[in-house]
């Protein structure tokens, strides 16, 4: 079993920066592939980014390249979701999600054997 604990979300202006982690129990950490998914208000969850088990390889999302940078600390059983310049079309409850995959697939509908709350982050104009 893996427990997945996100915090760091809050609200923020257009243009302002938030820092999202994500702590995890578990001695499997490391060689888990971790992704980030955000929920907005009546809308499908969607993928954000992901980053393999070794940190080497990342995935993000069109609408987010460039402004947010998804990172990994298997010593800390940590990861992280740097996310600059926000929008107010960022504002969505984020998860956390864990694979027992090394690396992420691409768009695959089954990422995810464990799954955090969610933060809430909001992003107004």
């Amino acid at each position: 079993q893996v427990q997945l604990v996100e915090s760091g979300g809050g609200s923020v202006q257009a243009g302002g920066s938030l820092r999202l982690s994500c702590a995890a129990s578990g001695r499997r950490f490391s060689s888990y592939c971790m992704g980030w998914f955000r929920q907005a208000p009546g809308k499908e969850r969607e993928f954000v980014s992901a980053i393999d088990w070794s940190g080497f390889s990342t995935y993000y999302d069109d609408s987010v390249k460039g402004r947010f940078t998804i990172s990994r600390d298997n010593a800390k059983n940590t990861v992280y979701l740097q996310m600059n310049s926000l929008k107010p079309e960022d504002t969505a409850v984020y998860f956390c999600a864990a694979d027992h995959r090394p690396y992420y697939n691409g768009d695959d509908p089954t990422f995810g054997d464990y799954w955090g709350q969610g933060t809430q982050v909001t992003v107004s104009s």
